[in-house]
């Protein structure tokens, strides 16, 4: 690390010092959070909206994030983003979601006007203002800088900020080959959690906490199945290998259980598709080539049932070799895509407070292109123990108020991570430092590359 970089994260409180441990302040302190809203969150890219909120020109959606407001709207020459407050005395001029072709944009304070493009239209008694304060260049609504990416618009109030594919990395290319520009929205669930964004975030980025807090996946998780044998429970112990029948049992047990704890990440019709070939196949005598023949088999099948379906389908037996993904993957600071054949869950996670964010989840899925559907509308949050909550993370939202009171504990400093399986904590939080802390753009672009990417990985060298 040079001296200058070294410089600057000395002035970052609560900083990594050592990457396998985490100062728990970083979790609850105030300034800490004031910190992040002001040299996080005002420079890096955030999933503002997906596309499909907004097919008609006219339409708009509001992003907010802390004290921020934002509008993104499909204008007649595509996808712009405008800071939400009305050039007179700093009213929003939008709440919500919207259609604004016919009338635009209209404060609701004095009536002030603004079209589609953010151009004021109309002030209420121009003959009331001098000339200087009606300067027709500072009347507009101030655009706000968006980028395409995903099916969705991404955000940045960082206006030198590389592009956001350029700060995804190579993650992004995993998740481009999946189409994952042509997924759609099933189902939206949200709800407020009472813990710092990156508790929430945290508890997504390793699958280290599956045994305990999902039992019931992992009693069905082919790979630890193979390493700890059929008759464990909640209590790994080694007993013997699985016999190639009772692998694809588990696996077919375990895609029934994502497809409905998690609400869509697994889709009914792919269940049934691996149901079937469980009871037709001959497999080999061997475990790991009757692993390999099933899903071989079973990603062939949904590639052809997509196909004759008239999705825009991908081949997944081919992205599976050439873009293998995990089921889970991290776009920093605070966006995931779980994929796992054709369709995704997609989590995304945003501060409210030191002690509180809002976690929500959408299941997405590929439709026919010309079909008929109506936009999507963000839910109102629900209790995070609602049992309409997809069940697997609501298993997770029960650990959170536990964890809250945790981390205030006396004598508790520090969270201790696996260098092994932890490390994706450890990489974004020290990116988190050098963002605060003033590295250079460039620096922050390339360690956002390393960052990003799947759970369950190694701390990493991220340059600073």
């Amino acid at each position: 690390m040079d001296k200058v970089v070294e410089n600057l994260l000395r002035t970052v409180p609560f900083r990594v010092t050592n990457p396998e441990r985490i100062p728990v302040q970083r979790y609850y302190d105030e300034e800490f959070y004031k910190l992040e809203g002001e040299h996080v969150w005002a420079r890096v890219w955030q999933m503002a909206c997906r596309l499909e909120e907004i097919p008609q020109v006219g339409d708009w959606v509001e992003y907010q994030i802390l004290d921020k407001s934002v509008i993104v709207v499909r204008t007649k020459t595509g996808i712009k983003a405008f800071h939400n407050a009305c050039r007179h005395r700093g009213v929003q001029v939008a709440s919500g979601r919207g259609n604004c072709k016919t009338q635009g944009f209209v404060c609701p304070f004095h009536g002030w006007r603004y079209n589609m493009d953010g151009e004021n239209t109309f002030v209420f008694g121009r003959q009331l203002f001098s000339e200087e304060c009606l300067e027709k260049g500072e009347l507009n609504l101030p655009p706000c800088r968006v980028e395409l990416w995903g099916g969705s618009a991404f955000i940045n109030f960082d206006d030198d900020a590389a592009p956001v594919r350029e700060c995804f990395g190579p993650t992004a290319e995993k998740l481009e080959v999946r189409n994952i520009d042509k997924l759609k929205v099933d189902a939206w669930f949200s709800t407020v959690l009472p813990v710092n964004w990156k508790l929430a975030t945290e508890a997504f980025q390793e699958g280290y906490h599956v045994m305990r807090t999902h039992p019931q996946l992992h009693a069905v998780l082919p790979s630890d199945l193979h390493v700890y044998g059929v008759d464990m429970g909640n209590s790994p112990t080694m007993t013997r290998p699985l016999t190639p029948k009772e692998y694809i049992d588990a696996a077919v047990g375990m895609l029934a259980e994502v497809a409905d704890g998690m609400g869509g990440m697994v889709t009914p019709k792919e269940v049934a598709i691996a149901q079937r070939l469980r009871d037709e196949m001959a497999l080999p005598a061997d475990t790991g080539a009757a692993a390999m023949a099933f899903y071989t088999r079973l990603r062939e099948e949904i590639t052809a049932d997509g196909l004759a379906r008239g999705v825009p389908m991908f081949d997944v037996n081919k992205v599976a070799v050439t873009h293998p993904a995990a089921t889970v993957e991290y776009l920093f600071p605070n966006y995931f895509l779980l994929p796992m054949f054709s369709a995704m869950i997609s989590y995304r996670i945003r501060p409210l407070s030191p002690e509180t964010c809002l976690f929500e989840i959408c299941a997405l899925s590929l439709h026919p292109e010309n079909e008929e559907r109506k936009p999507p509308i963000a839910p109102v949050p629900m209790a995070p123990d609602d049992p309409r909550f997809p069940r697997i993370p609501s298993q997770d939202n029960v650990n959170f108020p536990l964890m809250r009171r945790g981390v205030h504990a006396k004598g508790f400093e520090y969270m201790r991570l696996s260098k092994d399986v932890e490390g994706l904590i450890s990489n974004y939080q020290r990116l988190i430092d050098g963002y605060i802390a003033g590295v250079e753009s460039h620096k922050l672009t390339k360690a956002s590359q390393v960052v990003c990417g799947s759970l369950d990985t190694p701390i990493r060298d991220i340059g600073f």
